[in-house]
Formats: C-alpha cells, structure tokens, sequence
C-alpha cells in the first residue's frame, strides 16, 4: 500500500507542479523576465534541476547506498533552497502586487505533495531496530513497487525538460529566444 499511496503524491505533486513551475512561473508572470523576481527564478530554477536528481537517486536507482546518499543530500539541498524561495518570495511578487493567496496556497500543496511522497518512500526503504537504522536494499518484491518504478522513471524526461526551460530562461541570450517565442502564444 505505501507505494501506492507514494506513486499518487508524486503524480500529484508533479501536475501541479508543470501547473506552477512551467504555467504561472514562466509562461503567465515570466518572473525571468521580472527583476524583482529574478533571484526567485533562481531559487526555482536550483529546485528544478534537484528534482530529476532525487527522483533518479533516490527514486530509481535501487541497490546502491551511494546513489541512496546522494538522494538524501539532494533532499537536504531542496528543502534549503525552499526555504530560501520561501523567504524571498514576497519582495519578489511585488511588480504584481504581491503573491496572490490562490497561488501560496497551490505552493503549500505542491510541497506538501513533494515531501510527503519522499517521506513515505523513507518510510518504505528504512527500516528501524534496536542496533539502528538500515536501508533496504532491495525493494523490488514489495507490492506496487513496479508502478512506482514505472511513474518515477516515466516523471524523469518532464522533470528534465522543465529543469532545461528554467536554466534557458535564466541565461540571456536563450532568454531572449524564450520571450520571442511567447510572444506569439495566445492562450496563456
């Protein structure tokens, strides 16, 4: 039951994650374009290319307590930079009169989504006694653990691409290129 209940907040997080990341951040309020909140696309941007990290390391790669390590402190890292993120976010808002509630309450979800789903996962790979902590290994025989698989690694060529567009949009030149192209959509 824990990974199918960790497969349903990954997948939750990560639709409203394209929703806020890719559709407000980026195509809706530019913030890269915004000087106020460049420093926020920056913050956005380190948690983007995170993301496809832990989800490789932590998430995928099963057998390896190095890869396990990594995705620890890729963890770390994130929940660090959305302090940060969070810290900054309301000067960053301010060229549109601040952050809109609807908004900070789609943030509360996301993260929530985020780090819960790594939460259970820890709870699935961990296993307490009374000599300490070990991670398991191996978790392929565990109930649901190949649908999980099966999202996670079908999460990874989004995540990477989303993690592409924020690092575009921060350089000028590709920048430039990505408010061309912009320009020319009308939907959003």
């Amino acid at each position: 039951m824990g990974f199918l209940i960790t497969t349903f907040l990954i997948l939750a997080f990560s639709l409203l994650a394209v929703i806020d990341g890719f559709y407000l951040h980026i195509l809706k309020y530019q913030l890269f374009n915004h000087k106020e909140s460049k420093f926020e696309h920056f913050t956005h941007t380190i948690r983007s290319v995170l993301f496809p990290l832990i989800v490789y390391f932590l998430l995928i790669v099963q057998n390896s307590k190095t890869a396990f390590y990594l995705g620890v402190l890729f963890v770390v890292l994130d929940i660090i930079v959305l302090a940060v993120d969070a810290f900054v976010e309301k000067d960053s808002r301010a060229f549109m009169g601040g952050l809109p509630r609807w908004e900070y309450i789609l943030h509360l979800f996301v993260n929530g989504f985020h780090f819960s789903s790594i939460a259970v996962f820890f709870v699935l790979k961990l296993s307490l006694s009374e000599k300490g902590i070990f991670i398991i290994d191996d978790l392929s025989n565990c109930k649901n653990f190949e649908l999980f698989q099966l999202v996670a690694t079908n999460l990874l060529p989004g995540a990477v691409l989303l993690a592409i567009i924020h690092v575009l949009t921060s350089m000028k030149k590709t920048q430039e290129y990505w408010n061309s192209v912009r320009a020319r959509l009308v939907c959003c």
